[in-house]
């Protein structure tokens, strides 16, 4: 049985997952993942939503016996991989296959750090006091040792970092804890595995080799499968740059303070110069000034109070890592942080250095009381390009969102991706007769003054004939903040607004109300699936250009005008298409789901690239009648 007809009328899904309905574009992409399977080489499929891409990857994998990775965008498709859809697909095709699941160090217990902490005995607040205590009684009846099984601590909880290890403060092999960590025997049954589920964040780790010691995922697998593939230029570019940040800082110091009291109680100046640390790093920080912001490096290098900021930080690190130097010796916990203050005294180097750095973007991002110094390359393809070739067999790239307009090509220049193989699947859902697309006439341009309160005029009658039921999608914060400021009090609907409560939660509550209305920004515009009448409406204030003042970006422009290129047509418009399709996709999520997409930005129309997004979007009826959508909802 090939693969065509393992996802046929009479193959083993059909039999054995109800509801299966057979459908021509997961077929085909079945066949091509078994034909690259068999043959090597490069993929890259956009399947559009409903294509069940899933298991038209899924079951000829499981069908080939060849050893495997899968990697998810997030932490959250990755289980649902691993818990939901490859128990099915298993269990159909009879094929007993080892799978494993595996996600960073950061979602996994240290004993060694939860000990140091309880050793330390000193919290800065009482809640993170009787949180430790939670987590020292699960940490006794844990087997994986993950932390989302402990739901009483929560995600965000400033004791996580403190109990859970990173590549920098990990003490590898001499841990004394080495053979109960709970990291390394996910890492062992991973290597031990069939088919591996990781995520992005993960697979970038092994590719650039951060991982120390630990890069061994790769090497192993004969075929590599990347969904949600569209996210994997950003975050490559985060693993291939250099990055240091006041946190990394802060740990480093009050880690030592810790080892120190363990193993070198005679040497008190290694507390004081430890000490010395934070207070650089904080003062760095107000020296980047009070606001909240993203910039590049050169806007305040040259201020006094910066340079001053950055030669005291580097005179303290460096006095630490002379100190660490001669304790190291002591113990493998100072051992491990003298190797960090070397790591990080570099960093510190090249991220704020004076000399040219081509292709990259010095930057800086200040937040609260920390801050990131960065270096990041604007070029990835030619390493990621190498990585691949030094990996030979098969790799897929799929997502509902690769292409522009016909083609792949901004997509594979950003990764380097040759001489591959492509197929583009349609939506099986039936666009012509289930939605309608509105434009609303007599917009102003979207960088007037009072385009948002336009818009939202104009959406007002869109959502009373929806009966609630919506989703408004903005580009911005501040135009989310103005929209519900205006509809407060406005709406016969619930209101929802992100930031208010957990993004899950906001999703639960619109899916109970069944006729709520969700404000919200970037993280709604993916990874969202609302299916049933629920969510009838989607409405996107502006084409999802990138904010002209993000600095990796303003260097992008840079640097390709400087080759002569065109930074507009070759990189923003491409990224906002994808872009665009990732927040329509919201709207039509199973075959049975009716809806309105309303794209409010009038250069749609008015401007000679509005015919580039259109042409990616599904085929929906259009009109600039609300009348007609007033009917639609009626009908």
């Amino acid at each position: 049985m090939d693969a065509t007809e393992l996802l046929g009328p009479k193959g083993p899904l059909a039999r054995q997952v109800p509801g299966f309905a057979p459908r021509p574009q997961q077929q085909a992409m079945a066949a091509a993942v078994a034909a690259i399977l068999e043959d090597g080489g490069i993929l890259i499929v956009e399947a559009g939503t409903g294509t069940g891409k899933t298991f038209a990857y899924l079951a000829p994998v499981l069908r080939s016996g060849a050893r495997v990775i899968i990697s998810t965008g997030t932490r959250h498709l990755q289980d649902q991989l691993y818990h939901q859809d490859l128990p099915v697909v298993r269990r159909a095709l009879k094929i007993p296959v080892r799978v494993a699941l595996l996600k960073g160090r950061g979602n996994y217990l240290c004993l060694y750090r939860l000990q140091a902490t309880e050793q330390e005995g000193r919290l800065p607040a009482r809640e993170q006091v009787a949180e430790l205590r939670r987590v020292h009684r699960w940490a006794g009846r844990t087997r994986r040792g993950d932390i989302a099984e402990i739901s009483d601590v929560p995600e965000s909880s400033p004791l996580w970092p403190r109990v859970t290890s990173t590549v920098d403060n990990c003490l590898g092999q001499d841990c004394p804890n080495f053979n109960d960590c709970f990291f390394v025997k996910a890492r062992r049954e991973a290597l031990a595995a069939d088919v591996l589920v990781i995520n992005h964040h993960l697979f970038c780790a092994d590719l650039a080799l951060k991982e120390t010691g630990f890069a061994e995922l790769l090497p192993g697998a004969e075929a590599v499968i990347l969904d949600e593939a569209h996210q994997l230029p950003e975050i490559a570019t985060h693993f291939f740059g250099r990055s240091l940040s006041g946190r990394q800082l802060s740990e480093l110091a009050r880690d030592t303070i810790v080892e120190q009291a363990r193993d070198a109680a005679d040497f008190p100046e290694l507390r004081q110069r430890a000490e010395a640390l934070e207070p650089a790093a904080l003062a760095l920080r107000q020296a980047l000034g009070a606001a909240e912001r993203r910039a590049l490096w050169r806007e305040v290098a040259d201020r006094p109070a910066v340079r001053e900021a950055i030669g005291q930080a580097t005179e303290v690190l460096e006095r630490l890592r002379e100190a660490l130097k001669e304790a190291a010796q002591r113990g493998k916990g100072l051992e491990n942080c003298a190797r960090r203050a070397e790591d990080l005294t570099q960093r510190l180097a090249a991220v704020t250095g004076e000399e040219n750095a081509p292709d990259s973007a010095r930057w800086f991002e200040t937040y609260g009381r920390g801050f990131t110094l960065k270096l990041t390359p604007l070029d990835i393809a030619p390493t990621f390009r190498a990585r691949l070739a030094a990996q030979p067999g098969a790799w897929i790239f799929t997502s509902a969102t690769l292409a522009v307009g016909e083609g792949f090509e901004h997509f594979a220049t950003r990764l380097g991706l040759e001489d591959y193989a492509a197929l583009r699947l349609d939506s099986p859902f039936d666009f012509a007769r289930h939605t309608l697309l509105y434009h609303p006439p007599g917009l102003p341009d979207p960088a007037a003054p009072g385009y948002t309160m336009a818009l939202l005029d104009a959406a007002l009658p869109v959502l009373e004939a929806s009966r609630g039921r919506a989703f408004l999608l903005f580009t911005s914060y501040r135009a989310l903040r103005e929209a519900e400021e205006r509809l407060a009090g406005r709406l016969d609907y619930p209101l929802l607004v992100q930031g208010a409560a957990p993004k899950a939660v906001l999703l639960r509550e619109f899916r109970a109300s069944g006729n709520a209305v969700l404000l919200g920004t970037a993280s709604f515009w993916e990874g969202v699936d609302v299916r049933g009448e629920a969510l009838s409406c989607v409405i996107i204030d502006r084409l999802p250009f990138a904010a002209p003042g993000d600095p990796v970006l303003q260097s992008r422009i840079e640097s390709l005008r400087q080759r002569g290129d065109d930074p507009f047509l070759q990189y923003q418009l491409p990224q906002a298409v994808i872009a665009l399709k990732q927040g329509v996709g919201r709207l039509i999520r199973d075959v049975t789901d009716r809806g309105v997409l309303m794209l409010c930005d009038p250069r749609l129309l008015s401007k000679f690239y509005g015919r580039v997004f259109l042409d990616s979007l599904p085929p929906m009826p259009r009109t600039r009648k609300l009348e007609r959508v007033q009917a639609f909802f009626a009908g």
